[in-house]
């Protein structure tokens, strides 16, 4: 099945979408894929099915989604957890995302229709070869795409990707990119899988389960969560509409958290400016004391010498991960 179906709501499909649309709307939406398993046992039959008919079912989300203007959506496929699984169960699964990943590179002219950016965040080289490389071409064929954005974790667990953001800071510091002092709490937010992404508004987890189970930890600490009891195969669009409505019950309030949020990390920031900047004048005073505006200056020229180290490292980490995908979609790669 196509990654992308095509079709228009029902009437009464498009009347509630329009409803709906009249409020709050989600621009980012997160699904916890939850209960394929235990579909295929109530239909009695192999995990294998239940899992294919998950992915059908994520092919059709993603057009309800589109038709009520949510462009970004992210979807938990693949948990390093589940790596533990039997291995029937993990190859079964490696082969279907071979399968699909091989369907997505087939519809390259439906995906530049609607402009769909598809992009896997997680730890590839836990995943075998030739699924990396296909995973690559699936990347860097869509990269320009800018309409809407799938975010497919792949090999991911929250507590895995906040341990690579906080490597990747620490690589920046051993390259002289920035220093020990520019790290903070918005620095490793740009060094996490998602940093091209805004956080989710929303979060859906399906299959009656009340846990995040190690996925987007950080990014969903100021988002609506909707835990609901269905299987993931046999959602609906009514379904998806219950979730957003408990979105926009909570809007208010989300908004006002995420505020509070900045406005206490640019007070962190400044407090920290403000300490690296005395500390600096005092190695570099003459036993004068410096007046306010003097003071002010160096504030600013040193916020302004920061912010240029950190754009350069979050510029070369960029680079890095781009160098990664284009080689691994390189014909020149063996397979």
């Amino acid at each position: 099945m196509s990654w992308i179906r095509e079709g228009e709501l029902s009437l009464l499909e498009r009347l509630s979408a329009n409803i709906l649309k009249a409020g709050p709307m989600p621009k980012h939406v997160a699904f916890i894929m939850d209960g394929n398993r235990r579909y295929a046992q109530k239909r009695h039959v192999q995990r294998q099915e239940g899992h294919t008919q998950g992915f059908d079912k994520l092919a059709e989300t993603l057009r309800w989604c589109l038709n009520l203007d949510i462009h970004e959506v992210t979807v938990y496929a693949f948990s390093i957890e589940n790596f533990k699984r039997s291995k029937e169960e993990v190859d079964g699964l490696m082969e279907l995302a071979k399968e699909k990943f091989l369907r997505l590179l087939d519809e390259q002219e439906n995906l530049q229709k609607h402009g769909v950016c598809i992009r896997v965040l997680g730890d590839l080289t836990l995943l075998p070869d030739d699924l990396q490389r296909l995973i690559a071409k699936a990347v860097v064929s869509t990269r320009a795409h800018n309409k809407c954005f799938l975010n497919v974790c792949f090999a991911y667990t929250s507590r895995h990707e906040i341990a690579n953001a906080v490597k990747e800071m620490a690589w920046g510091v051993e390259q002289g990119l920035i220093k020990s002092s520019d790290v903070s709490e918005a620095l490793l937010n740009e060094c996490l899988y998602t940093s091209s992404s805004p956080n989710p508004d929303l979060l859906i987890r399906t299959s009656g389960e009340v846990r995040l189970s190690d996925f987007l930890l950080w990014q969903t600490s100021h988002s609506c969560l909707a835990f609901q009891s269905v299987l993931w195969p046999e959602y609906s669009f009514w379904n998806l509409c219950e979730a957003i409505l408990q979105y926009q019950q909570n809007y208010r309030a989300l908004q006002k958290a995420r505020e509070m949020h900045r406005e206490g990390q640019a007070v962190q920031q400044l407090e920290s400016d403000h300490s690296c900047v005395a500390e600096l004048l005092q190695h570099r005073g003459n036993g004068k004391p410096m007046d306010a505006h003097s003071r002010q200056t160096a504030l600013l020229s040193y916020a302004e010498s920061r912010e240029a180290r950190v754009q350069r490292f979050l510029g070369a980490l960029q680079q890095k991960r781009d160098t990664f995908f284009d080689h691994l979609s390189s014909p020149t790669v063996v397979a």
